[in-house]
């Protein structure tokens, strides 16, 4: 099983839907990260290599924000939102 940014990717999944379950990659971003490594989006998750793992895993720390950050970031914007009466 693939652990990507702090999240189990679900097994027998195709690979472009299986980044998905992590929170700030959509299917557009999941299949832009598919493409720079030349990787089928029909692939299962639990056939990926460790090598594809570490790869991928470094394109979304170095490119993307995700996760806990993704999260706070949008609870943020809100929050300012909510202040200036707006939300």
């Amino acid at each position: 099983m693939a652990r990507i940014a702090g999240v189990a990717l679900p097994i027998k999944k195709p690979i472009d839907r299986a980044l998905t379950y992590i929170y700030g990659i959509g299917l557009t971003s999941a299949r832009k990260i598919l493409d720079a490594f030349d990787l089928p989006y029909t692939m299962n998750s639990d056939d990926l290599s460790g090598d594809d793992v570490n790869r991928i895993r470094k394109v979304i720390e170095d490119q993307y924000i995700v996760e806990g950050d993704r999260r706070r970031e949008v609870s943020m914007d809100i929050k300012r939102l909510m202040d200036l009466g707006c939300y």
